[in-house]
Formats: C-alpha cells, structure tokens, sequence
C-alpha cells in the first residue's frame, strides 16, 4: 500500500529568537510533528520523551503514545482498519476470512474484516464452554466528513475544483482555510483483467476551500458565517490549463478520466505507481494534513482529528491484545473477549458493514459453532446472549466552559476525570441501572474514575451503536465514552489523562467482568 509517506511543513522562521520549548516538548519531541522529511515512512509519535514510560514510576504504562501513532496512520475508515489488521497480526492474531470455514480452538485469537472498514476481533477463554458468554466492546470507525462525489471534475471561473458531498453532521465552517488532501481507496484493473483493491493517502495539501474576505462579507462576524454546503464548500485543486478538456465536451463518455479531473489522476497514479488508465473506481475522503499531536499548557490534551470515535477503537484494540498477549491470560477466562469497529455511525449504522448488518451476531453464532465441535446443546448461542455483556464505547460531551449552560447542572463529566457512562430514558443510550452498576463496579475495585452524562430535557440528545446492537442482538448494553471538546470538528480535543484511564478501565473489564458478573442474578 502506497500509504504512509508524510510531508509536513517546517515551523515559520523568524529573527526573533524563540523562546525555549517546555521540557515536555524538548527538540527531539517536537522533531515527529514538525521535521520536513522523515527517514521512516510511519509519522509515529511513540518515540517522543513526554510520552515515554518512566521507568521510576509505579504508574501503568500510557498508550497515549500509541494512540498518536494510530490516529496519523488513519486518515479515513479504510486506513483505521488496515493500521488495526497489521496491529493484530504483528501481536499474534489469526486472520480469518468469512467466506471459509472456521477451525477455532479455545485460547486461540482471531480476527477478520469486513469492507475494510469493519473489524471484528476475538479471544477465546481456555476454559469457554458453549453456552458462556462474549464480553465485548464496541467502536466505529469513520467520522464526518467530505467525500468526494462520483463525477467529481468541475471547473468555476477558470479554476479546477472538486466536488465534494457532506458525510455525516460536521461542523463544515472548520473545514475552511484549512489545508486538505485526500485518501481513500482506489479500484485498479490489471493487465491480465483482475480487478484490486488499493489504499492511497496523499500526505501534501492537495486542495483547499478558500472563505470569503470580509471586505466581500462585511456582516460575517454580525450574521455569522452561513455557507451554502452545495456551491461554497467545493474544495480548489488547481487553476484550469488550456488543455484540460471543459465538462461540456465530456457529458457523452461516463470514463474515469473525464468524471475525475486527468491532474487528480495523474497524482493519485504516481502515489500508488500505476498508470492513470488503471483507476476504474474511487472512494476518497477529504482529509485534514495536519498531524495528531500533544497541546495545551502541561502537554496534558491530545488534538487531532477523528478523535470521534478513533480513540474509542484504539482504547479497545489495545485492551484486547494487551490482555491476551500471553497464553497464561486466557487459562482461566470461561468466556470470549471480542473488539468490534463498525463504519458508518455517523449516518445511521444502516449498511454491510454497519451496526445495523449482522455482523456481530453471525460472528458469534459461527464461533459458537465452530467450538462446539461434537457436543451438542439446546440454545447454545441464545444462552451466549444472555450471559454476554457489550461496551459500546462513543466519545461523550465534555462540560465546555464557555457555555456551561449547555449542560445539565448535575452531569457535566470534565476532562481528565475519566469515562462517562451515558444515560437517556429515551433509550438513545442502552444503559440500564444493572449494566452501569456492573461497567462502575470494575472502575471501583480499580481505583478508576467514572463519570455520568444525561442531557438536558429542553434539548436533543444523540445515539450510538449501543440501541442498535442491544435491540438487534439482545445483548447487555453500557454506553460509554472519553470527554472531549470539538465534537465532529476537523480537529477535535480530549484529555491525555482519559484515554489511559479508558484503557486500563477496558482491560480491566476484559480481564475481569467474568468474575464481577456472577455476583449478580437479576431474573431469579
């Protein structure tokens, strides 16, 4: 895959003589985020001093680090899922197809893709006996965005743009002035008729959506900003050249070539190292070059964007692998630990590789299947169900302190204070008083914070997998997520304390919610 190289921009010179960095951000920290070439072709972060273990301390390892690595690796939905795959295979996990049979074995570890953009992942207990349960975390893997449109090829005023279609609820006045590329996947057919798959990252500003100057908007900042999505949120790639053909001679012919600008093609090709004849298909985002980094006073927030919901998946991915690293952390578990990463939450969850398909639930019953081998059972994958527990983990509201009103007086969960458990009556978050008791109960043998969201009455509250996957399978169901500000921004903010706390309260419930949850009967 043609996807990992990264051109960042130099720091502006000046005559001035800097002031000296915080020790935090030391030269060689800061050499990751803003060195001009890199000799390795990962932007990775993990490298950096202030985020380096201290060996003297008695405090957990951050994977705060790790997460930095993972988010400049994952520009769209496709590169989260690539990045996880080669995560879970370098820790050990077998790729399975869901076209082949399945020969799976207790204290084994699996996993497969679906689209490339949907991932289910699984370790099996030493001790899993059919009928026990799936302790289960779920995330999403995309974010708002802009996508571009099948004929993207446009020309306005002499100039080449591209157009583009909203995806998702974004907060589209954050994609302007800022400086945009594009990634994705490509469909390529060979010389000897196959067709391919191919994941494409162009890692230099590529394109642009300019604003308005004031002198041409005077009341922008009386009015507020109000651009039209359909004819001001069209992206810039180039000026026209006398030899780019005009869309009025091209409306005959449904070719790639003239559906997509021939300079877009001709980029796209020399990224991957193909012939511009080759692209017969597309699927790019809009994506922001701006890397993934530590901010604020103390280092102590992670700015980037897709934080919504990345960081969930990576927190997951992460507490799976690490606590079933080795043979002895499976010898006692009775059930199955699974990580699940869906696409398209932020549009409803309603495709193949959504929270709405059956993903999850197949992938469950030809576990069960495949381990029951001889013995038979009556209702071997319902009694699963009843005894399985899913974390649907979406990214909550942080209380934003210019606009404390917003929130409801007694639940404003704040960053740094740990995970927010969500609460809705309405049924637009799953949580249930048993299935917060149960999630609160692991925090507490663990000295981990917990806080609690409920949206105010006089306003509209969101919804994640969480309904979706407990009304379809029937399953236990905690809505969860770590605070953040910026929410569906084209660069977010969260505390650096919250995703450590997040991971360590996920493995927690990996390692330990078999235990907790025999202590409770509810329907005897």
């Amino acid at each position: 895959m043609a996807l990992l190289r990264l051109h960042l921009p130099r720091p502006l010179l000046s005559s001035r003589r800097s002031p000296a960095l915080p020790s935090a951000l030391s030269a060689s920290a800061t050499s990751c985020l803003w060195r001009g070439r890199l000799p390795a072709s990962r932007l990775l972060c993990s490298s950096h001093p202030a985020l380096a273990p201290d060996a003297s301390s008695a405090a957990p390892p951050s994977i705060v680090a790790g997460l930095l690595d993972y988010l400049n690796e994952s520009w769209t939905q496709f590169h989260a899922t690539a990045e996880a795959k080669r995560q879970l295979l370098d820790a050990g996990f077998k790729l399975l197809s869901e076209s082949d049979d399945w020969d799976l074995q207790p204290g084994g570890r699996y996993f497969f893709t679906r689209n490339m953009s949907c991932l289910v992942a699984f370790a099996i207990g030493e001790k899993y006996r059919v009928g026990n349960g799936f302790n289960i975390i779920a995330a999403h893997t995309d974010s708002p965005c802009l996508k571009l449109k099948p004929r993207s090829a446009t020309i306005k005023s002499g100039h080449q743009m591209v157009n583009v279609q909203t995806y998702g609820s974004g907060l589209w006045h954050t994609w302007f002035d800022r400086d945009l590329t594009l990634a994705g996947r490509l469909i390529l057919k060979a010389t000897d008729g196959s067709f391919k798959h191919e994941l494409v990252k162009l890692t230099r500003p590529l394109i642009r959506v300019p604003t308005l100057a004031i002198h041409l908007n005077r009341t922008v900042n009386t009015d507020g900003f109000k651009p039209n999505l359909e004819t001001h949120l069209v992206p810039l790639l180039a000026t026209k050249h006398e030899d780019t053909p005009t869309n009025s001679d091209e409306k005959s012919s449904n070719s790639t070539k003239v559906t997509h600008h021939p300079l877009l093609l001709q980029i796209l090709s020399e990224e991957i190292g193909c012939d511009p004849d080759e692209i017969i298909g597309m699927e790019l985002n809009v994506c922001d070059t701006q890397p993934s980094c530590l901010g604020g006073g103390n280092n102590e927030f992670i700015y980037s964007g897709r934080l919504d919901n990345l960081a969930s998946c990576y927190c997951a991915l992460r507490s799976l692998m690490d606590s079933s690293k080795m043979a002895e952390q499976l010898s006692n578990e009775k059930a199955i630990r699974m990580v699940a990463m869906f696409d398209n939450e932020e549009v409803g969850s309603d495709s193949m590789q959504g929270a709405g398909a059956p993903t999850m639930f197949q992938a469950m019953r030809r576990i069960i299947d495949s381990l029951m081998h001889q013995s038979m059972g009556e209702g071997a994958l319902e009694r699963a169900i009843h005894s399985s527990f899913l974390v649907s983990a979406d990214m909550a509201h942080a209380l934003h302190p210019n606009y404390a009103e917003k929130h409801e007086e007694c639940h404003r969960p704040e960053l740094q204070k740990g995970l927010v458990i969500k609460h809705n009556a309405n049924q637009r978050y799953a949580t249930s008083a048993v299935t917060a008791f149960l999630f609160k109960e692991i925090a507490r043998i663990h000295n981990l914070p917990v806080q609690e969201f409920v949206v105010r009455n006089d306003m509209g509250c969101g919804s994640t997998i969480g309904p979706i996957l407990a009304s379809g399978v029937g399953i236990r169901t905690v809505d969860c997520g770590i605070p953040q500000l910026s929410m569906h921004s084209v660069r977010e903010m969260c505390g650096k304390e919250d995703v450590d706390t997040t991971y360590r309260h996920f493995k927690a419930f990996f390692e330990m919610f078999s235990d907790i949850d025999r202590k409770l009967n509810v329907d005897f």
